[in-house]
């Protein structure tokens, strides 16, 4: 997305791959993306910067899961240096 490698007041700023799945590669146009952000940001933070470059995502913030690694996290998880996030749909059964 964009930046350097220090935000201002010296925060140093860190690049989190983010993978799309399923219905949401269509909605972004990718299957991946680069987000970056000052050190000591959450999977929120993450969001709203994912929201601000593929809008059609905004609406979908009620009904996504979110992995980091293999791991399902909630929005307040602090993201750690080498952190990927996974953006899924819900799963539907039937």
């Amino acid at each position: 997305m964009s930046g350097a490698s220090v935000a201002p007041g010296g925060n140093p700023i860190r690049k989190y791959p983010v993978h799309f799945y399923s219905y949401f590669k269509e909605f972004t146009g990718c299957p991946e993306a680069t987000v970056e952000l000052v050190a000591g940001a959450t999977i929120q933070d993450l969001l709203v910067e994912v929201n601000r470059h593929f809008p059609r995502m905004a609406g979908l913030q009620d009904s996504l899961l979110i992995a980091v690694g293999v791991e399902y996290q909630g929005r307040n998880y602090q993201l750690q240096p080498g952190d990927e996030v996974s953006l899924f749909p819900p799963v539907q059964g039937g």
